[in-house]
């Protein structure tokens, strides 16, 4: 079959797919908003003003599937030669398909959606779609299946994580498509083709009503189910790859949604949150917080998607590794750039921290910390106690120190060679001591020891010191009730 019949025929198949979700979208939203199986507003995240279905997903999977069956004639030899990838990818897209329709009618938690997206991955891996090329060397070792495993996992829920406005992640995901499309047709490779032209096709038949202001929705179905194909894809197209860097090119035409999970999983880690829990700071929202409206925010998105699919395309073709490796700087530039541009204050303040030496600082107090509690459990004496106690907050920045006991015992300590940049302006901080006493410690405005670390010492001295103390104080009451004995005791004669 010549150049020209085989675009003929993928054509033939993208524009059935197309017509047949143009069809069914509309159809199925209406059958459900009619049984009330809608995603209603929240007035936080989710922005839409009235409640909308969301099993666009089960539009797209019949019109996908069905696009392969009502091929007419001219598709036909070009179905029976190459149809094996489709037929190798369905079963693994069931179970995806299966685990997002669930949770859209009867919901899911995390750890349940993960683990059929699980399966799927495995099925995909013994199907044959596996990552045999990472950093230009070939391998079919052990690690070939956690890789693939992996990939795919991290590329199913990208696009889930992505979808929060009108016609995003259907964009996004209409745009990624079309650029594994053009790579396939570059690289000579048809049944990868004809695998992903329907899925465009679905996609923009789809988008016919889902774009700003959407009637529907994709839902888990969709979202899961688009993100799991497109991962097969980049798998394949790097079997295809000219260049050393091989998953690369695939890491740039999905660039987006894989760049905004990874932003979340380190913005949820900074700040100690579930890495599944939502929040408002994904690409879109940030957008929406510069001052875009939602529709102009979704424009500008897929300007960037072609800005993406340019950069995978050309670093996909080129055969030279410097060029292909200087093409790979480049985007990385541009997309920390656009980062910046996002204004991420997580990112900002653990920058400052890391290389203002707020960092090195915190941690050397903090490992201070780790050897006072060591070392004052070893201590046997309340003398000993205070001396390890002042070595400790000298290292914290204070500049005096105080022990009151309730047994009288005074302990004070002024430690003048710590630099006080405040002059004589101080504070100071009371820690009672469980029925002994207190401790009190005096520190400058403007010390550079970070406030965490002041409430580390504090946690230290309440818990660790205290403890000690008690076993001394126990102790010693101890000792004393038995010389009391002793002597009351009748001499023997």
């Amino acid at each position: 079959m010549d150049i020209k019949a085989i675009i003929s025929s993928l054509l033939w198949l993208g524009g059935i797919a197309f017509l047949l979700s143009l069809i069914l979208t509309p159809i199925l939203r209406d059958i459900f908003r009619s049984y009330d199986v809608v995603d209603a507003p929240d007035l936080g995240r989710k922005i839409h003003k009235y409640p909308i279905p969301r099993v666009g997903g089960i539009a797209i999977a019949i019109s996908y599937t069905a696009a392969f069956l009502l091929a007419p004639a001219p598709a036909g030899s070009l179905l029976r030669s190459n149809l094996y990838l489709v037929w190798r990818l369905l079963p693994a897209a069931g179970v995806i398909f299966a685990t997002g329709v669930i949770d859209d009618l009867f919901g899911l938690k995390p750890w349940q959606k993960l683990i059929g997206q699980f399966c799927g991955a495995t099925i995909a891996y013994f199907a044959g779609i596996r990552v045999l090329i990472v950093v230009g060397v070939a391998t079919e070792d052990w690690w070939s299946y956690p890789a693939t495993v992996l990939w795919l996992l991290v590329c199913t829920n990208a696009f889930n994580l992505v979808d929060g406005m009108d016609g995003l992640a259907g964009g996004i995901g209409l745009f990624s498509t079309l650029t594994i499309f053009i790579a396939a047709l570059v690289h000579q490779s048809p049944a990868l083709a004809l695998a992903t032209i329907p899925l465009a096709g679905c996609l923009l038949g789809f988008l016919c009503y889902n774009f700003n202001p959407a009637t529907i929705f994709l839902g888990d179905s969709g979202s899961l189910s688009m993100g799991f194909l497109l991962g097969c894809f980049g798998i394949i197209w790097t079997q295809k790859s000219a260049t050393l860097l091989g998953m690369t090119a695939p890491l740039m035409a999905l660039s987006i949604p894989l760049l905004d999970t990874c932003l979340c999983i380190v913005r949820r880690a900074l700040k100690r949150q579930p890495i599944f829990s939502p929040d408002r700071g994904h690409i879109h929202h940030k957008l929406l917080d510069r001052g875009l409206t939602p529709r102009r925010a979704v424009l500008v998105v897929y300007g960037v998607c072609s800005l993406v699919a340019c950069f995978s395309l050309l670093q996909s073709t080129v055969r030279n590794n410097r060029l292909s490796g200087l093409i790979t700087i480049i985007f990385c530039a541009v997309a920390w750039i656009g980062i910046q541009y996002l204004g991420y204050a997580e990112f900002s303040v653990a920058g400052k921290m890391l290389f203002s030496g707020d960092f090195q600082r915190t941690l050397k107090v903090q490992l201070e910390l780790h050897s006072f509690e060591r070392e004052i459990a070893k201590a046997t004496t309340v003398e000993d106690c205070w001396k390890l106690l002042v070595g400790t907050a000298e290292r914290c920045g204070f500049i005096n120190a105080r022990l009151n006991l309730e047994n009288q015992q005074v302990f004070t300590s002024e430690l003048a060679h710590v630099e006080n940049p405040g002059g004589n302006s101080q504070w100071s901080v009371h820690i009672p001591l469980s029925g002994f006493g207190y401790a009190e410690f005096a520190r400058p405005f403007g010390t550079l020891i970070s406030s965490a670390v002041v409430g580390s010492f504090v946690d230290a001295v309440h818990g660790s010191f205290d403890v000690k103390l008690r076993e001394l104080t126990a102790a010693e009451r101890g000792r004393s009730r038995e010389s009391v004995s002793a002597l009351a005791s009748p001499t023997a004669i």
